[in-house]
């Protein structure tokens, strides 16, 4: 992503509860309006709890969101009932063999967001790595096509 201009970091996040982590993500996330937050899987949900709570939040991708538990997609609810207070572009990158998001669930899920775009890989499971080109060239075309921050008056 810096190489298209954008400043990418990697946060190291304390483990536990996605809530426990998520001051260590909000002291990491620059202020002001205009930021781009997001992660993958753990990362992506700390991210999506923050981008919920936040307004100035300008897109958030979520790369594998964990949606429920493998096996247990009954918890499906719980884990996504903060997005109806997502107000920003989302766009969601996962596999088609994810154990901790059935597609079908997922695709049911994404249309609780507001604006969002869901881009599913086929035979890719919990990782991204073999099509890491493609989910670079869709998070740089995502964060390219949001609108330009919107300067706070002094």
């Amino acid at each position: 992503m810096a190489t298209a201009g954008f400043d990418a970091r990697v946060l190291a996040l304390p483990r536990g509860s996605a809530e426990r982590a998520l001051p260590v993500y909000r002291a990491a996330v620059p202020s002001g309006p205009g930021a781009i937050i997001g992660g993958q899987s753990f990362g992506g949900r700390v991210a999506s709890l923050l981008a919920a709570e936040d307004d100035g939040v300008a897109g958030l991708i979520l790369m594998c969101y964990p949606l429920h538990p493998p096996g247990r997609p009954e918890r499906a609810a719980e884990r996504m009932a903060h997005w109806q207070r997502i107000h920003c572009p989302v766009l969601l990158l996962s596999g088609d063999r994810d154990p901790f998001a059935r597609v079908e669930l997922l695709r049911d899920a994404v249309r609780s967001l507001q604006r969002a775009e869901l881009h599913v890989y086929a035979g890719v499971g919990h990782g991204l790595r073999s099509v890491m080109r493609d989910v670079t060239e869709r998070a740089v075309d995502f964060a390219r096509r949001l609108p330009p921050p919107v300067p706070s008056v002094q």
